[in-house]
């Protein structure tokens, strides 16, 4: 699927099994919420902390797939189009980092 496709997709489901989309701010909420989700598996599978029992079952795949959903939701809700807020944004890193990483002395 394309990025605009995966737009499309959202939008669709949410007017209809969704009903409607939920405010901006509510959703931006929520957006927090579901990278919080993702911080802490992270942090328990890569990171330091250990999982608890009742935390067997998390799927780093599926949180973060709740990330790019709501997300979506609130590029439908706000007009944007990712894949050319996305082409323009590697554009800036291309032209901003094109020498930056190759030079640092931390990445060799």
């Amino acid at each position: 699927m394309t990025i605009n496709e995966v737009q499309e997709t959202v939008d669709s489901w949410i007017k209809t099994t969704g009903i409607r989309y939920f405010n901006e701010l509510t959703n931006t909420a929520i957006l927090m919420e579901e990278v919080g989700e993702v911080a802490r598996i992270m942090a328990r599978k890569y990171g330091e902390q250990s999982f608890k029992k009742s935390d067997e079952t998390v799927n780093l795949a599926d949180e973060m797939a709740d990330v790019m959903f709501v997300l979506i939701c609130l590029a439908n809700q706000t007009g944007i189009n990712l894949t050319e807020a996305l082409e323009k944004n590697l554009e800036k890193k291309s032209i901003r980092d094109a020498d930056r990483h190759k030079n640092n002395e931390k990445l060799k």
